[in-house]
């Protein structure tokens, strides 16, 4: 079923996600740039931190849980909730509510995962955003991570707003819905089955001739890059919220 969206509202709240904050925080400035620019006040709250999926996807949900109650409790206002990263916004939307399943939580957890939207999903469906593209010639290949396609189901919405890039041409590479091999944890858990699959991502990536890579998820951008980078191979990767932004000014 398709999910009915709101109005534009006055304001949200941005979740910057662990990987913005420590390796991407330009991604992050440029999520809320683009919404700011499309009129819409940006709350931040300070006490943010994980989401908690670490823990979850371990299997740890009692850790998971006193991570996951601390951020329903720093938005707590009924603001719509912005993540640039369908990776987070899939552990708001559909595993908290699991998380405090028969708990005293369990309301607020499912009116949380109500107000989330992954960032190209709030952008096309709720900003309605048109854009300008004043960038030179590229040609892009997006990777779309496992939780875009298969948990917020959000992958053709960074699509969507590519394809208004009026110089931007989108190349489509092999197995395109294969994982890269993150995973989070996996990577660390399986290194060897993680790196098999990132080198098959590479050598696809490599093949379409693009000039750029964007994703909606640093956790796949980081595997990614740092594997080309390894390799020596060069094919520069952005967060899509970067991409876009630098284009668009």
């Amino acid at each position: 079923m398709q999910r009915a969206y709101p109005e534009k509202p006055e304001q949200v709240y941005f979740f910057g996600t662990c990987l913005i904050d420590l390796f991407y925080p330009e991604a992050g400035m440029a999520g809320i740039q683009l919404l700011e620019r499309e009129g819409v006040k940006v709350v931040y709250p300070q006490q943010q931190s994980c989401c908690g999926q670490p823990a979850y996807n371990s299997g740890y949900d009692n850790e998971a849980r006193k991570v996951a109650a601390a951020q329903i409790a720093c938005l707590g206002e009924e603001l719509p909730i912005v993540v640039p990263s369908a990776s987070c916004a899939d552990m708001f939307r559909h595993h908290y509510t699991d998380l405090f399943a028969d708990t005293p939580l369990h309301k607020q957890a499912l009116e949380l995962a109500a107000r989330t939207y992954e960032l190209t999903e709030f952008l096309v469906h709720v900003c309605k955003i048109r854009l300008e593209d004043n960038g030179p010639a590229a040609t892009v290949a997006i990777h779309n991570s496992c939780s875009a396609q298969r948990g917020t189901k959000t992958a053709q919405d960074a699509i969507s707003l590519l394809r208004q890039m009026s110089n931007v041409a989108i190349v489509q590479q092999e197995r395109a819905s294969e994982c890269c091999g993150f995973g989070g944890t996996f990577a660390v858990k399986a290194p060897d089955i993680s790196n098999a699959m990132v080198q098959d991502k590479c050598d696809n990536l490599l093949a379409t001739g693009a000039n750029d890579l964007v994703s909606g998820d640093c956790g796949c951008l980081m595997n990614i890059s740092g594997a080309l980078e390894k390799r020596k191979d060069k094919l520069p990767a952005q967060h899509i919220a970067s991409f876009i932004w630098e284009r668009t000014q």
